[in-house]
């Protein structure tokens, strides 16, 4: 956790099992994992059961519209996943269909694709511009419909987990993503980057710097995984001033190394000169007293699955937490690995780089 000073909503989740949720898959469709619910607009009967058995043995909910205006009521009461949207319908057509629930805010989110006959370019870049996802034609091919409509699902989830400061995918992505390796059997490690003194940072300059911060060091990050990361490299915002990067145990001292140094040099000219020469700034706590708090730095918490076996992702960010924990009672930034080489382990130790 963080320390007193640090604005943090620290832990990959804490842990928290409620904050691993899953939204829905349309393959996830085991106790517990709720399905992904379409709504199909399609005036045309058989061609609305075709859709509806199709999207069905997939593992959809579905719900049917028969119109425009349907659709549209529908949407607002039941809130879909995704709109599967026919073009041509009385009462209202799918483009204005399209536009009315993007100018919604309730429903500008739902991703809608565009089901029509008309194969020309105009009708296409039509669709796409009145806010639909994506585009598909009749007739259809039904794995290449199921396909369009699982990435455009996929998108809509990540769009929805991500921060909306970074863009950095954001905690229930980082669950996913984690437990997706744990599941896969081959080891990685696990860095979870926390900033010391952010708070009083953010304090003493305000938000919008405080915000400039945070967003440095997102781009820090990705750019480190990208040289150094590796195929496996992953990067997510839990919150706050805590991110978790995901990489292979070969590349996790260097990525981490390189965090380090590299932030360690670029946060200092987010100070004014006079405290960076000072190396530190003064803020008044909640008593009213004038506290000096050093320049930012980093604790980086390293878990390597190949050193410390584990099979839950509880397990894997108390962890992670517990490294830094004791991080953070060492001054400047820090990386701190773990040394134990079995779960059964009587003691563990702390190899701080």
């Amino acid at each position: 956790m963080s320390g007193p000073e640090d604005r943090s909503t620290s832990g990959a989740c804490a842990a928290s099992p409620s904050c691993g949720r899953e939204a829905g898959s349309a393959h996830g469709t085991g106790a517990g994992v709720t399905k992904s619910r379409i709504l199909i607009a399609e005036d045309e009967p058989s061609l609305r059961d075709v859709l509806r058995m199709q999207l069905e043995l997939d593992g959809f909910e579905v719900i049917e519209a028969h119109d425009g205006r349907e659709a549209v009521a529908l949407v607002s009461e039941k809130a879909p996943d995704l709109v599967l949207l026919d073009v041509m319908m009385p009462h209202m057509d799918g483009h204005a269909v399209c536009r009315h629930l993007r100018a919604s805010f309730s429903t500008r989110h739902i991703p809608i694709v565009m089901l029509t006959a008309r194969t020309d370019m105009t009708s296409k870049v039509h669709g796409l511009e009145g806010g639909a996802n994506d585009y598909v034609t009749k007739p259809w091919n039904k794995d290449e419909l199921l396909l369009r409509i699982r990435n455009v699902l996929d998108w809509s989830k990540q769009q929805r987990a991500a921060s909306p400061l970074t863009g950095l995918p954001g905690n229930l992505s980082i669950n996913d993503e984690i437990r997706i390796r744990l599941a896969g059997g081959n080891p990685f490690a696990l860095l979870q980057i926390d900033v010391d003194h952010f708070k009083a940072f953010n304090d003493y300059y305000g938000y919008a710097r405080g915000d400039q911060a945070i967003q440095m060091l997102a781009r820090i990050l990705t750019e480190s995984v990208v040289r150094h990361g590796g195929p496996e490299g992953f990067v997510g915002h839990i919150g706050g001033d805590d991110f978790v990067v995901l990489t292979s145990p070969e590349n996790a001292e260097t990525l981490g190394e390189d965090i380090l140094e590299w932030f360690n040099r670029a946060s200092r000219e987010l100070y004014d000169a006079e405290d960076r020469e000072r190396g530190h700034v003064e803020v008044l706590n909640r008593r009213h007293v004038v506290e000096r708090f050093p320049l930012m730095s980093l604790t980086i918490a390293l878990v390597s699955t190949d050193r410390v076996p584990v099979t839950h992702l509880a397990e894997l960010i108390d962890i992670a937490q517990e490294l830094k924990a004791h991080g953070k009672g060492i001054p400047g930034s820090v990386l701190v690995g773990e040394r134990r080489r079995s779960a059964d382990s009587a003691e563990a130790e702390k190899d701080v780089a």
